[in-house]
This record gives C-alpha cells, structure tokens and sequence, in this order.
C-alpha cells in the first residue's frame, strides 16, 4: 500500500472514530464502579477504535468498604482520585465534560452508581441523581447520543427517561443481587423491564438506551465480558 494510501487509510479511521466519555463512580465493587465491567468495557471499546476519555466526579464516596469482609470503614476517599486507579491516572473531573464533545457514553455498574452518583443504595425508589451527573446524562438525552449501561447503572436512565427500555438480566436471578428488586423499580418508575440473558444487551432505539446486565445476574466472567461487548457494540452503532 502506497504511503498516500496509507495516509488516506487512517484519515477515513480517524473520522470515523467514535467518541466516548466513560463515567466512573469509584474503584471497587462495593462502594465503586466495579472494576470487571470497567476494564471489559475499555477493552472492548479499544478494539472498535473509539477514542476513549473517562470521567468522575470531584466528591467524597458516601463510604468506604473493605473489600474483604464487605463491611463499611472510617475512611474517607474521593471518587475522582479512586477512578484514577482504574484509569491509570487519566481521569477528568466530571465537571468539566463537554457533552458537545462526545458521541455517546456508557458507564459501568458497581455499587458506585447506586451510592455516589445517586443516592439509589439508601433511598430506593424513591432515589436522587446527583444532580451534576443528571445534568450531564439529560444532555446526551436531549443531544440524540446514546448511552450504554451495565449492571445496575441503568437505574441511572429509569430516572432521567421516563418509559424507557431496559434490562438488568432476568428477573428471578436478579433476586440474588443486594438490589434484589431493581426491576419491579423500573416498572414502578414506569420503564419497561426486558428479561435478557447475560450475553445480551437490550437496545431501546426509540430512546439510544443500551443496557446489559453484567454482574447483576450470577454468570461466569467471560459471559459478563461477552455481554458487555454487546453492549458497547450496540452502542457504538448508535452513535
């Protein structure tokens, strides 16, 4: 292939390129994003091309767990410098993203979501959206851009789209995970809950929701990767 070829070649990838902000809420499955679906999802977003930027909000974690007996600690952490751990430092304040300078995002569960980017751990059904992260994802709501969900981030959208579509897996297997009924909240909130398997993403295209249920249903690693591929793919499709 000619130098001019080549040089054509990556200018078409280039524009083609899809871009992603990532939202983090944290390190560590219990008080953070959970680490799995935000690894899984950079991988699989790495092997599409898209340019990839992750984000998190400058803010205290509502608690701190030790991760090997599950229970609450003294500590204090930040939400921002704990996601810089998964991001190997190239992580941006929340604050400062710029929804025109994306084409979709997707953000991984974790017990993050349902504790610092709302407060759905405490309060169920009847949970707030920190307010800047509402802000944000009405954005790419009103914007037309999609945005990918794993895990129990969907709650994030049953919030901020009234009626939507989405899945967090099977509704008996769901059962097993702390928030054992997440899905009757969807319905509750007036969504629609689609039974899916973990190798599968569900696609609202009315409304550019991608969701999947990683995690929350009991299945081996390489499902819930698989799962989460679909999910970005779908997503990406979108955008």
């Amino acid at each position: 292939m000619s130098a001019f070829m080549t040089a054509g070649l990556l200018h078409i990838q280039g524009i083609m390129a899809k871009r992603v902000a990532v939202i983090l809420s944290g390190c560590g499955v219990y008080d953070g994003s959970e680490i799995h679906e935000a690894s899984a999802i950079l991988v699989h977003l790495s092997r599409a091309g898209a340019k990839v930027q992750m984000f998190a909000p400058d803010t205290d974690q509502m608690h701190v767990v030790n991760h090997c007996d599950g229970k609450p600690t003294e500590e204090k952490r930040n939400v921002l410098q704990e996601s810089a751990r998964i991001a190997r430092g190239e992580v941006t304040d929340l604050a400062k993203l710029d929804v025109s300078a994306f084409d979709a995002a997707i953000i991984p569960g974790g017990f993050g979501v349902a504790k610092n980017l709302s407060d759905f751990a405490v309060k169920n059904k009847d949970f707030t959206i920190q307010p800047h992260v509402e802000k944000l994802l009405k954005a790419f709501h009103k914007a037309g851009k999609p945005m990918g969900m794993c895990c129990v981030s969907p709650i994030l959208a049953a919030k901020i789209v009234p009626g939507c579509e989405l899945t967090v897996g099977h509704d008996k297997e769901c059962e097993k995970w702390p928030y054992a009924n997440t899905a009757s909240v969807f319905k509750e909130m007036g969504c629609k809950h689609v039974n899916k398997d973990v190798e599968e993403a569900h696609v609202d295209v009315k409304n550019k929701l991608v969701t999947t249920s990683a995690f929350m249903c009991n299945a081996p690693m390489h499902k819930v990767f698989d799962g989460i591929g679909v999910m970005v793919t779908e997503t990406l499709k979108l955008a």
